[in-house]
């Protein structure tokens, strides 16, 4: 049985509007996924269903064979840990110290565990200097980081991060990159929502495309981002390493990976 299962399910808003429209899929464990798609396509409303912040209008949903029907969305959360696109809709403490104790506390940690997770998500995401202080205090891109602090403090199995690059610098963008390939490396489920196509490009994840509410592509990274129909289909744009790779007349057999390998190519001598 796959680690998470969607079937046949539909999602319709309290306004009538429907989010979802028969989305069957299935993520196995230790699986890194990115899913695309323009604003509106569906993907926030799928991932708000992983952890049972919202239940299917028809289908079923099942988390390591538990349905999210009956399941509490607090148990859910224990294994599933969200750091949704907006921070200022995820936090609420008094103090960034605060903001990651609750969630700890919340799941049972004791003590001195608290405090040495605390200050391991401080130190790891630059934080420390703000311990004390109000999130509110915090760019955008900080309060981006004390989420995601938050949520791998208390090391869920499954981490959803909904537009994570949004706000970061290049710098924190490559340290997310890392903190993606470090989690995946320790056997951590990982499901990405990001416009960023160049991010997701670097990680080589399995890629979902939605459109209006359904999944209209699914498939290994270099082979869904070099079908170019199905990307402008769906309003998501080619990342920039492998539109080079298409203008190149000689090429190696693979896209680029990242710049300095496009930069060695082409300075080999290729036109």
């Amino acid at each position: 049985m796959s680690l998470i299962e969607f079937r046949d399910v539909t999602f319709v808003h309290q306004n009538g509007v429907k989010a979802l429209d028969d989305v069957s899929l299935s993520v196995e464990k230790q699986e890194l996924v990115g899913i695309v798609g323009e604003n509106g396509a569906g993907k926030t409303t799928l991932v708000k269903h992983i952890n049972g912040l919202l239940k299917p209008t028809r289908g079923s949903v099942t988390i390591d064979g538990n349905n999210t029907r009956d399941v509490s969305t607090a148990r859910l959360a224990r294994n599933v840990g969200i750091a949704f696109q907006n921070p200022d809709h995820q936090l609420f403490s008094d103090s960034v110290e605060n903001e990651i104790t609750f969630a700890l506390k919340n799941f049972g940690f004791e003590g001195a565990l608290i405090e040495q997770r605390i200050r391991w998500a401080l130190g790891f995401f630059g934080l420390e200097e703000y311990r004390k202080s109000s999130p509110l205090i915090l760019s955008g891109g900080e309060k981006k980081r004390l989420t995601l602090a938050s949520i791998l403090a208390w090391d869920p199995d499954v981490v959803v991060l909904d537009e994570p690059t949004v706000g970061q610098d290049a710098i924190q963008k490559e340290k997310l990159g890392e903190i993606v390939r470090l989690l995946h490396s320790t056997g951590k489920t990982i499901i990405i929502v990001s416009h960023d196509v160049e991010f997701l490009w670097t990680l080589q994840p399995r890629i979902l495309v939605m459109k209006q509410g359904g999944v209209v592509g699914d498939g290994p990274c270099a082979t869904v981002m070099h079908d170019r129909p199905l990307l402008e289909g769906a309003r998501v744009s080619q990342p920039q390493l492998v539109q080079l790779y298409d203008e190149l007349r000689t090429r190696p057999d693979q896209p680029f990976l990242d710049l300095s390998a496009a930069r060695s190519w082409i300075e080999k001598g290729a036109t």
